[in-house]
């Protein structure tokens, strides 16, 4: 049996005025011995130093970059020790060149998995959970205060506790002094299929291991399970919430090949037991030589960072060491910078943002709009054979773009950016909606989808397969005789963007109010789909690309674009078991709503989130 995974991550500042949490996931493909490997690394910002963003940002690029290049698959504890030490030295170094930023530090835990095997090391209070059968297990070791009194008192030290410090008070963190415990276990552990791992940082601790098991079982991919637990975090309102990082990771069997022995029966070391409530499991107390020397020492030195701070003393330092840690963090693959070109063949200014055109009502003897129309920037409907119309579409003008995400931080599958020229075509301006969709079930005697209550005429339809949108653009095809299809990858990021090389098609913030999803500011309700066209469209003329549904797209998915199709095609080949979709929704963060992100969902089965966009040939 051999295991494949499948990773998501996202981030949430909460109550902090900046992000010190930094994270990488690296996909590092199969080894010699065809078992996938992949690397997960990441560091929270210690909050008493102004540097703690810093020394996040140092620790996850160093670590990374170490840890690839001096790799060991015979010994892979000490390769993971290494990197750590050489992350901590990188510290060092700079606090050496700097001394005002003595005091900055941070906690970290990075997480190998290779096949079935699940390696890892870290420092301080971050997490790594296994939940195996509504089981919630905590893996790495804990290096809060409390725990190293118990530890020295097992050891037969009887410590007292010192007056004013807190059993949750950090114990071990990475300042570039010698660290005073590390959690690296000489072996790892065996995984099975349907595993999932959570790497959180303690920002997590805000939901009970109760809540982690609840919204984990509720949450069918990886994506979901993140997205799930940060809205919860959210949603719990806590004073002074801190940031919070979270990558999940579902373990998941390969398909075998033809020519494939089967496996020698692993060892299992974890418990077998599968309760009917869920449990949570706390890690084993590790035995450590660790001495209350190297913790008074490590109190110092943050007091000493913190009085920095206080004096201003940081401020200009803290900036020029943002800007070297920037270049240290180099994207996975080489950016792909095309050639200057016109992006936009029709000028931007005649694709103005335009409000909602409403569609005549399926009875209304409207006239046939002809492709001749004088404007092709306006909006234009095809009529169908069964009496009515299509979705109301708009031409959108060839171009070429720069496509997917320059650094492969936040998820690799975005790399690397790569330049793609997209024919002229036609898009529906809006989300296909539970009226327009029913006509194609009546049509064909297919179940029309729920909508909840809500107006079937204004909101976005859902909980349709991409089965069922395939099918859909192959009803209007035959119903109009022109040619409608699902959108590719390329052309669905094209229109996007909307001729813009942003975050967001209006700027790099999210902002308040741009458009319909948890975290974005809206006075509409957030628990469920606005109608179509409630938001400001983009330069295109296209409404909801951003936020209210994820929309489905024709590909199949690739763990990342080298070799993708430089001519706005649809990519076959890859995993067609599962099918890509784009654009964020109503419950997930602002960050899902980015121009490249990319998600996955089995083509099979509908989904809450999800919906249609199509296209039009021209």
């Amino acid at each position: 049996m051999s295991f494949e995974f499948d990773i998501a991550s996202d981030q949430i500042d909460g109550a902090r005025d900046y992000q010190e949490d930094a994270f990488m996931v690296s996909l590092l493909g199969d080894n010699d011995a065809g078992h996938s490997c992949s690397l997960v690394v990441m560091a929270d910002g210690m909050g008493g130093h102004a540097a703690g963003n810093v020394a996040s940002n140092m620790v996850v690029a160093t670590f990374n970059k170490a840890f690839q290049s001096d790799f060991s698959d015979k010994n892979v504890p000490d390769s993971l020790s290494s990197a750590l030490n050489r992350a901590n030295q990188q510290i060092h170094d700079s606090i050496s060149e700097t001394p005002a930023l003595r005091g900055m530090g941070c906690t970290m835990v990075s997480a190998y998995l290779e096949d079935n095997n699940l390696y890892w090391v870290s420092v301080g209070d971050s997490h790594l959970y296994l939940v195996r059968e509504r089981e919630l297990i905590k893996q790495n070791a804990d290096h809060s205060y409390g725990a190293y009194i118990d530890m020295m008192k097992e050891q037969g030290m009887d410590i007292e506790e010192q007056p004013g410090m807190s059993r949750n008070m950090l114990m071990s963190a990475m300042t570039g002094e010698e660290i005073s415990s590390i959690d690296c276990p000489d072996s790892g552990i065996k995984l099975k299929p349907g595993d999932r791992l959570i790497v959180a940082s303690d920002g997590l601790d805000t939901l009970g291991a109760g809540a982690i098991i609840q919204y984990s079982s509720w949450s069918s991919t990886a994506r979901e399970c993140v997205y799930a637990l940060l809205k919860a975090v959210e949603e719990a309102n806590k004073i002074n919430q801190d940031n919070t990082t979270i990558i999940v990771v579902d373990v998941k069997e390969k398909a075998k090949a033809p020519s494939e022995e089967p496996p020698a029966p692993a060892k299992e070391s974890l418990s077998k037991r599968a309760p009917s409530e869920p449990v949570y499991r706390a890690p084993q107390e590790k035995k450590s030589k660790a001495g209350l020397f190297k913790f008074i020492v490590l109190l110092l030195i943050v007091a000493g960072g913190y009085y920095a701070w206080q004096q201003g003393m940081l401020d200009g330092v803290i900036s020029n060491i943002n800007n070297q840690v920037q270049q240290q963090i180099k994207p996975a693959q080489p950016e792909v910078i095309p050639p200057p070109v016109k992006v936009i063949e029709t000028p931007v200014e005649k694709a103005k943002p335009r409000e909602l055109v409403k569609q005549p009502e399926i009875s209304s003897p409207a006239p046939l709009v002809e492709e001749q129309f004088v404007d092709k920037n306006d909006p234009f409907t095809d009529r169908l054979k069964v009496g009515g119309r299509g979705p109301i579409m708009i031409q959108i003008s060839g171009g070429t773009f720069r496509m997917g995400n320059s650094s492969g931080l936040i998820s690799a599958d975005e790399t690397p950016r790569h330049a793609v020229t997209v024919p002229t075509f036609a898009m529906s301006i809006n989300e296909v909606t539970f009226a327009e969709y029913d006509m194609f079930a009546k049509s064909t005697r297919r179940k029309q989808p729920d909508s909840k209550g809500q107006d079937r005429k204004t909101h976005p339809v859902s909980n349709v397969s991409w089965d069922d949108a395939l099918a859909y653009s192959k009803w209007l095809s035959k119903q109009t005789g022109k040619k409608y299809r699902l959108p590719s990858e390329a052309e669905w990021e094209y229109a996007a963007r909307a001729g813009q090389r942003t975050t967001y098609w209006w700027g790099t913030a999210k902002g308040t109010g741009n458009a319909h999803c948890f975290d974005c500011g809206s006075d509409l309700n957030t628990a469920k789909t606005a109608k179509v066209g409630s938001y400001k469209s983009n330069q295109f003329g296209l409404n909801d690309t951003a936020g209210n549904l994820y929309e489905w797209v024709h590909d199949c998915y690739h763990r990342n674009y080298m070799d993708a199709p430089d001519d706005g095609s649809a990519w076959d080949g890859g995993d067609c078991s599962v099918r890509i979709v784009r654009g964020g929704a109503f419950r997930s963060p602002a960050s899902s709503m980015r121009a490249e992100n990319r998600e996955t969902f089995p083509s099979k089965k509908g989904q809450y989130n999800v919906g249609i966009r199509i296209v039009r040939e021209m």
